[in-house]
């Protein structure tokens, strides 16, 4: 049997499965998703390889409890950062420079995009659970446009091409060079959505 770590078996689910995504996270960093077998997981965690079924019945489980985990952490996260913030425009510049903080697996992987090397069925899942981050600039937009500060447009054709900006570069990890990035996408993305340049202009 197994041995338990922790005072509870819930500690102990809790700790494992804390383990895998760790490793599932770094695997996919380095090789890719489709390049890595459930015993590769395994190992990387230091979990039993028939310990993993327990918890998990196969790789795609693991990935989509891994973004469900991730994906709820993300948004509890970027709420509690945009909870005292009004202003239209730092609302856009939190979202921003969440988005690009954000070390997960929606930036950070090797290998073909995760869409093509999974099942039809986890695509699906996969895109509930970016609805969710979705959901939030679409409601910064959307309130933007209702308080006069942004034009009318259509926000659910905008919201995809913001996210794709994000995450389709690499920003740099020293400084300066790293808060000059995310400066200029900030404006970028603030101008690319008509905020009004008197917005821009620091006071």
């Amino acid at each position: 049997m197994p041995k338990i770590i922790g005072s509870t078996l819930a500690e102990h689910r809790e700790h494992v499965r804390t383990q895998l995504f760790g490793a599932l996270s770094r695997l996919m960093t380095e090789s890719g998703f489709d390049s890595v077998s459930l015993a590769d997981i395994a190992a990387a965690a230091g979990v039993g390889r028939t310990s993993v079924y327990n918890h998990f019945p196969d790789k795609e489980a693991l990935l989509l409890s891994f973004i469900e985990h991730e994906t709820a952490k993300f948004v509890a996260d970027l709420r509690v950062s945009l909870q005292d913030v009004d202003d239209p425009e730092q609302q856009l510049r939190v979202y921003v420079r969440e988005q690009i903080n954000l070390k997960t697996v929606y930036h950070v992987t090797s290998g073909p995009d995760l869409r093509s090397v999974v099942s039809g069925s986890t695509q699906a899942r996969l895109r509930e659970h970016v609805w969710q981050v979705a959901e939030l600039l679409a409601g910064i937009l959307r309130a933007g446009i209702a308080a006069g500060r942004l034009p009318d447009q259509d926000v659910e054709a905008v919201v995809p091409l913001i996210n794709s900006c994000l995450s389709g570069r690499t920003f740099p990890d020293a400084e300066p060079e790293r808060s000059r990035a995310i400066e200029a996408t900030e404006h970028f993305v603030l101008r690319a959505v008509g905020m009004r340049e008197t917005a821009l202009t620091p006071a």
